[in-house]
C-alpha cells in the first residue's frame, strides 16, 4: 500500500492492512482501486437515489426516463432498444413501464412498421421531470467531485476511462 503521510485512513486501507497481516505476500493495490469504487458508487449511488426520489421515480426508472430523452425528438425508443441500452430483462423493463406510464411520464404505442411491436414516448410532464432529475442528480455527482478540484476530476475521469477500456477487452 502506499499511503502518503497526509492521508487519513479509511475502511479499505484497514482492509489492505489486514491483508498485509496475514498475507504479506498479496499485491493488494487492484483491492484498493476496486473497494473504493465500489463504495464509492454505493454512496453516490445512495444519494442520488435520494435525489431522483423527491421527484417521485426511482434510479431504476430515472435511467428508462433519462434514455429516452437523450435519445433526442420525438424522445421514442422500442422496449427492445431500451432494456438492450440499460442491460435489463423485458420482465423488468415492463414493470418499469407500467409504473412510468400510470404516472403519466411516458406513453406506449403501436409501432405503425410491426404489428408486434411498442413505442415507448416521453411524454411533455416526462420531459420536465426528467429534466429537472438530472440536474438534481448532477449536482449531488458535482459536490461529490469537487473534493478533488477540476485537474484532478478530470485526470480521475481519464483514468477511469482507460480502466473500463481496458476491462472491455478482456
Amino acid at each position: 500500500m502506499s499511503e502518503r503521510p497526509e492521508q487519513r485512513k479509511d475502511p479499505v486501507d484497514v482492509i489492505i492492512d489486514q491483508w498485509a497481516t496475514v498475507r504479506p505476500d498479496l499485491d493488494t493495490r487492484a483491492m484498493e482501486v476496486f473497494g473504493r469504487v465500489n463504495r464509492l458508487s454505493h454512496a453516490i449511488g445512495e444519494r442520488v437515489g435520494q435525489a431522483y426520489a423527491k421527484f417521485g421515480i426511482s434510479r431504476g426508472e430515472f435511467d428508462v426516463l433519462a434514455t429516452l430523452r437523450r435519445s433526442g425528438e420525438p424522445y421514442t425508443l422500442s422496449p427492445r432498444q431500451l432494456s438492450a441500452t440499460l442491460m435489463l430483462t423485458t420482465g423488468g423493463m415492463t414493470g418499469r413501464l407500467d409504473k412510468l406510464e400510470r404516472a403519466g411520464l411516458l406513453r406506449r404505442s403501436p409501432d405503425p412498421h410491426d404489428r408486434r411491436g411498442l413505442h415507448v414516448t416521453l411524454t411533455g410532464e416526462g420531459r420536465a421531470l426528467v429534466d429537472e432529475a438530472v440536474g438534481a442528480g448532477l449536482a449531488v455527482q458535482t459536490e461529490a467531485l469537487s473534493a478533488l478540484g477540476a485537474q484532478r476530476a478530470g485526470q480521475l475521469a481519464d483514468l477511469l476511462r482507460d480502466l473500463l477500456a481496458g476491462t472491455d477487452r478482456s
